[in-house]
């Protein structure tokens, strides 16, 4: 079995970037605890601790833009990983972007840079 360093922050939550594994485009950054990594390699369909809801996050379990994990990374501390997926749906911000980092810095201000896919009234 393959152990990641959860035990490095008191929460034990590491850092998960997904990752579109075709265009390589950065989707977004989740946390995973033991449970999720674990549901994760079981599945093959990304799963993350939510922090806001305390409990496991099926990625998609509601909107149905589910990611399917075609490759995982692990850094050298084995404290971070990156998820290559295949993002099914339109988007994986749950605020209805292709991308959770639809916005830049411009000055003093953030700047969207990308056009939503999706209403997400409409989804969730």
């Amino acid at each position: 079995m393959i152990e990641l360093n959860f035990k490095k922050t008191a929460d034990g939550l590491i850092p998960a970037i997904a990752q579109d594994d075709e265009s390589g485009k950065v989707l977004m950054l989740a946390y995973v605890n033991k449970t999720a990594w674990l549901r994760t390699l079981e599945t093959g369909e990304a799963h993350y601790w939510s922090r806001s809801r305390q409990e496991i996050w099926h990625k998609g379990g509601t909107s149905g833009h589910v990611q399917v994990v075609k490759e995982i990374l692990v850094d050298c501390d084995e404290d971070t990983i990156i998820y290559k997926v295949e993002q099914k749906g339109d988007a994986a911000c749950h605020k209805g972007y292709q991308s959770c980092f639809y916005r830049k810095v411009e000055g003093t201000t953030l700047q969207e840079i990308a056009e939503k896919v999706f209403d997400p009234k409409d989804v969730y």
